[in-house]
């Protein structure tokens, strides 16, 4: 990376308080790592579902046939990071999804984790990736999130039926958006 590149990933960092070791050794530098705004890039593969069923993810939704097995798509992210407001409690994030919608993540010290009242388990692993599992709509939805690079986040999501049959899986390379600093001008010397 090219100095003037740290200067500005630095000053993005500073900025939504998220200067931390990287990778990210604890929860709590991990969700600060996340706060900030995101181009999301994903690959979704849809399992096939028998005629006149939804597909396996609980949306319902029909497999457009046009579709196909898979799709793509791009979208923003604005991820705000959450202090930790009860005793327990490592912080949390709210999500900005490209809908509109916002969801909100508890992390708590015992491994545990709320998302819009689901609960699952947390697991932060020595080589700074996040593992969430959260059951759902009579199954289970995995993630891995981790880093690349401080501003290249990747997550991988499988959802299964309780019977452990494979759902829907995606996979996500989020690029963070960072902004040029101000432009100062130096004073004009006579």
């Amino acid at each position: 990376m090219r100095e003037w590149e740290l200067d500005l990933l630095r000053s993005e960092l500073s900025r939504t308080g998220a200067l931390n070791a990287f990778p990210p050794e604890d929860i709590r530098g991990f969700l600060q790592l996340c706060a900030g705004e995101w181009l999301s890039l994903r690959s979704v593969l849809e399992t096939e579902t028998p005629e006149g069923t939804g597909s396996l993810h609980g949306t319902g939704e029909l497999l457009d046939a046009a579709q196909g097995w898979h799709h793509a798509d791009r979208g923003e992210l604005t991820v705000a990071f959450l202090e930790a407001e009860e005793p327990g409690e490592c912080g949390g994030l709210d999500v900005g999804l490209p809908t509109g919608s916002t969801v909100r993540l508890v992390f708590r010290g015992d491994g545990s984790v709320v998302l819009a009242g689901d609960s699952g388990r947390w697991l932060l692993a020595s080589d700074g990736t996040l593992e969430l599992s959260l059951e759902k709509d009579g199954g289970v939805v995995k993630e891995r999130i981790w880093f690349s690079k401080p501003n290249l986040r990747l997550r991988c999501t499988l959802e299964q039926a309780r019977d452990g049959s494979p759902g829907r899986a995606s996979f996500s390379s989020e690029i963070r958006r960072v902004r040029a600093p101000a432009k100062t001008t130096a004073p004009v010397e006579n």
